[in-house]
């Protein structure tokens, strides 16, 4: 069995050119394990509702990708993808990986935008949209808005997280107000298809080892 660093490098270095990874048993995971609908993907674009739709067949994507972690023995449900804003074309894909890199600064959102800059080789991502399965932290918000991106389009809000693991609890939006860079922000999309990644069975049991967990 290969380790899980080597999945999870090649999870992230492949592009699935902005296609659901339906091949490699994503949908089935979200289907079978979360029973997540793919109605939300599927129903029919309206000419109004156009970005919405884009951002929802998005959002799925990332929150099939993040579900393949919810397979192995270190699961998580915080995940990010880099999307080229006109053309919709998924430039990578990165997980949370606090614990594995030893880095408390390893958040989903903030190794997107690393990995990003470095295969662009800028340091600026304007053009570009952050899908992420959470609300981005102050942290990681503030690294967007440092990165130039168009748009963070995010599912499950920082309340929602807070229920399993400490926050720092002030909205992603508030961090965009106070800052000279402009970034639109919007959210939540698939809110509940987000959250199911925190309720797993298999998230559940993890997240009583995290360090961070909630402690009631």
């Amino acid at each position: 069995m290969r380790r899980f660093e080597e999945e999870l490098h090649e999870m992230e270095c492949v592009s699935f050119g902005g296609t659901l990874c339906a091949a490699n048993g994503c949908l089935d995971v979200l289907i079978s394990s979360m029973r997540v609908s793919t109605k939300a993907i599927r129903r029919p674009i309206r000419r109004q509702a156009f970005a919405l739709d884009q951002d929802s067949e998005r959002m799925a994507e990332i929150v099939a990708f993040t579900a393949r972690s919810l397979r192995t023995n270190r699961p998580r449900p915080f995940g990010a993808s880099i999307v080229h804003t006109k053309s919709g074309k998924v430039l990578l894909r990165a997980l949370n990986n606090v614990a594995q890199e030893f880095d408390p600064s390893a958040h989903a959102e903030v190794r997107a935008i690393r990995l990003a800059t470095k295969r662009l080789k800028q340091i600026s991502l304007a053009g570009y949209t952050l899908y992420t399965t959470c609300e981005p932290c102050p942290m990681c918000m503030s690294t967007a808005l440092w990165a130039r991106l168009d748009r963070v389009v995010y599912g499950a809000t920082i309340e929602d997280a807070n229920r399993h693991c400490n926050q720092i609890q002030i909205p992603a939006m508030e961090i965009a107000a106070r800052s000279d860079m402009k970034c639109t922000i919007d959210g939540p999309v698939l809110r509940d298809e987000c959250y199911a990644l925190f309720t797993h069975p298999q998230m559940l049991r993890a997240f009583r080892l995290w360090s961070t967990r909630k402690r009631k």
